[in-house]
């Protein structure tokens, strides 16, 4: 079952909430929950645990992948082990916004490595960043060089973490 508890539906948005809710049914928010848990579950272990042949899982697997729902499938590597784990939280202001300047923006972000995530928030700040660094002498280099070299930027804050408490990429899936 889904809950639906946290959005509100309109008249606008209300088919396709329900076409959702009809073609999502327990097993496939099972395959989804497990595969958040281990993406390189095999078709056969994923048939085992939901409790359907295999054929019925794959089909099931394509079209939730096909529709959006599996985005797609990574690893997920050790920024430490890496000498990436100097995580920045950058909160950027741009001097003027509209709808180009914006654009020409996230464009930019996007083809920076070191950018994990850009969301853009209310509040303050326009965006903020999660930056990954090897260490404050580079990320120092980064902001007078990369970020400093935008124009549109007014100002930056950032936000050093000390240590990573919780990190999931799970999405809470109700399963009965």
């Amino acid at each position: 079952m889904i809950y639906l508890y946290k959005i509100k539906i309109t008249p606008s948005n209300r088919k396709n909430i329900l076409y959702q809710m009809e073609r999502l049914d327990n097993i496939d928010l099972k395959i989804l929950k497990l595969l958040q848990e281990n993406g390189r579950l095999t078709n056969k272990e994923l048939a085992s645990k939901v409790h359907l042949s295999i054929t019925p899982v794959y089909e099931r697997l394509r079209r939730l992948e096909n529709e959006g729902y599996i985005k797609k499938y990574v690893a997920l590597l050790d920024a430490d082990k890496l000498n990436r784990g100097f995580i920045v939280l950058c909160n950027v202001k741009l001097a003027r916004i509209n709808k180009d300047l914006a654009t020409e923006f996230t464009q930019r972000i996007m083809n920076i490595p070191e950018v994990t995530e850009c969301y853009n928030i209310s509040g303050s700040y326009d965006y903020m960043l999660k930056i990954h660094a090897p260490d404050m002498k580079y990320y120092q280099e980064f902001i007078i060089n990369v970020l400093g070299a935008m124009s549109n930027i007014d100002s930056i804050e950032s936000v050093f973490v000390m240590s990573l408490i919780k990190q999931s990429f799970a999405i809470p899936v109700e399963v009965e």
